[in-house]
């Protein structure tokens, strides 16, 4: 099982806390750094000092890393042109002598589109179909040769495809809860299906039909990875549970219900319960990027037990 840091950087951090959050993931073990592409905070935060772009801080992060995987969960499709979206992840890959991933949605959050005047399409499931295979087609294409793409949303004609990654083929990771588009759309172009702050049981069912559109598809289920993204909160003892609970907003209830709270012993059981409905990555959402000392109990407690 691998265990990834995830961070949302839209509920308030600067690019030099992020910095530390990285580092930190890669001083103590853990598989990758990702981070979420969003432009306002959610809840009752005041998101200060404002948000980070998701690609411009994984460019100075991939400079600034030496082993961790990079990525994101997930670009939102309506932020980004697909060809100006190629170009720039091929060019993080480079930076990062070819450690990215590239999560790819179709954007969901309406009030961040208005406050900053970013168009929030209707059809986004389409668009984001054609985002897919726009880039995908974009890397793919043999340098020397051009790339044409004619859609309904996209229209490509004569492009260079390039840069290239440094990687012969970043990983692309698709997800959510959608019980029939949405596994047909992983079969055709994930490398990786993630499903977000979902039980076991929802874990399980949604893994089942993204194994079965990739059957249908002509492809080996077993080519996909499987994981969760899941919101973490560990402590050596009740209190300091209490206490981290406490400081990002929510109940030690709630988030043992919904995510992996409590105990090492408590986190390391739920994630063989989840490793036994087909995960193999877990993504460790962590709200409290100030708190190192998290980082630093999971991946001696929790982690240590899963290699």
């Amino acid at each position: 099982m691998d265990l990834r840091i995830f961070t949302e950087p839209q509920q308030g951090a600067t690019y030099d806390t992020l910095l530390a959050v990285a580092k930190a993931t890669e001083d103590l073990g853990f598989d990758a750094f990702f981070r979420s592409d969003h432009y306002l905070r959610m809840g009752n935060v005041d998101g200060l000092p404002g948000p980070t772009d998701a690609w411009i801080t994984l460019a100075g992060l991939a400079r600034e890393t030496k082993r961790i995987r990079l990525g994101t969960l997930m670009t939102a499709g309506t932020f980004r042109l697909p060809g100006v979206l190629a170009i720039q992840v091929a060019q993080v890959d480079q930076m990062s002598g070819g450690r990215v991933e590239l999560g790819l949605g179709a954007g969901w959050f309406e009030e961040e589109h208005k406050a900053y005047g970013i168009p929030f399409p209707k059809e986004k499931f389409a668009r984001l179909e054609e985002q897919l295979a726009i880039v995908t087609g974009l890397w793919a294409t043999e340098v020397g040769k051009t790339f044409d793409f004619h859609g309904t949303y996209y229209d490509l004609t004569g492009s260079p495809a390039l840069p290239k990654p440094a990687q012969k083929k970043i990983p692309v990771l698709i997800g959510g809860h959608g019980a029939t588009r949405t596994p047909r759309l992983a079969a055709r172009y994930a490398d990786e299906f993630n499903i977000p702050f979902a039980s076991v049981e929802d874990s399980e069912r949604q893994f089942g039909r993204v194994r079965a559109a990739a059957v249908a598809a002509g492809r080996d289920a077993d080519d996909l990875v499987y994981s969760n993204a899941l919101v973490v909160c560990v402590g050596k003892d009740d209190r300091e549970v209490a206490r981290r609970a406490a400081a990002i907003g929510r109940e030690v209830d709630e988030l043992k219900a919904n995510g992996l709270a409590g105990s090492p012993a408590e986190v390391v059981d739920k994630i063989g319960r989840y490793a036994e409905a087909g995960s193999r990555r877990i993504y460790l959402q962590v709200l409290d990027l100030g708190d190192l000392d998290h980082l630093e109990l999971i991946s001696s407690k929790v982690q240590s037990q899963l290699s």
